[in-house]
């Protein structure tokens, strides 16, 4: 892990999310909506969606976990359905997101391999990733060298800051996979 950019040491946790996490949370995911691509939103819910999406997924078997620092919620993450019809029901899709100020110092990382985990404990034998932005190479490279492997390209798919944007699909198989029936 790579974390310190400071003169104390820092340990970072990763802890199932709690409804205190949320204002943390909308606060990092709001700066993503307006500043960068990863997500295609374009104005960023406030706490109470924050919330309400928050206890839709932890309303079913799906990990939902933040990276915190001193106390401090510096990063979440969670797994939610990939699609909603019943085939899809052992797939996830990943989503990870990182206070500005803690970006590429290992947080990430952290998130995906224990979100890969409890994805696994959950029973479900495929992660997808739908990155946005084929610009995105930290995202792209997180998810490579947690495992994933490309699924390939949808372009111009997304609007958003005066350009057409991709989305860059990923896959990793979790536990099984498809070796064995569910």
């Amino acid at each position: 892990m790579i974390l310190p950019k400071t003169s104390h040491p820092m340990t970072l946790s990763i802890r199932p999310t709690t409804p205190a996490d949320i204002p943390a949370i909308a606060r990092i995911y709001a700066h993503a909506v307006r500043t960068g691509t990863a997500t295609f939103e374009l104005e960023p819910p406030d706490e109470a969606e924050m919330l309400r999406r928050y206890e839709k997924l932890r309303g079913g078997p799906f990990p939902y976990i933040v990276a915190e620092i001193d106390g401090q919620v510096v990063g979440y993450a969670y797994a939610g359905p990939f699609r909603e019809r019943p085939a899809y029901r052992f797939t996830v899709e990943d989503s990870i997101y990182i206070a500005p100020d803690m970006q590429k110092r290992g947080v990430g990382k952290a998130l995906m391999k224990e979100l890969i985990k409890l994805s696994e404990q959950a029973g479900f034998r495929q992660m997808m990733a739908v990155i946005g932005d084929s610009a995105q190479a930290g995202s792209i490279g997180l998810h490579r060298s947690c495992g994933f492997r490309d699924a390939g390209v949808f372009k111009a798919v997304g609007y958003k800051f005066g350009r057409w944007l991709d989305t860059v699909q990923m896959q990793l198989a979790l536990g099984k996979g498809d070796g064995a029936p569910a």
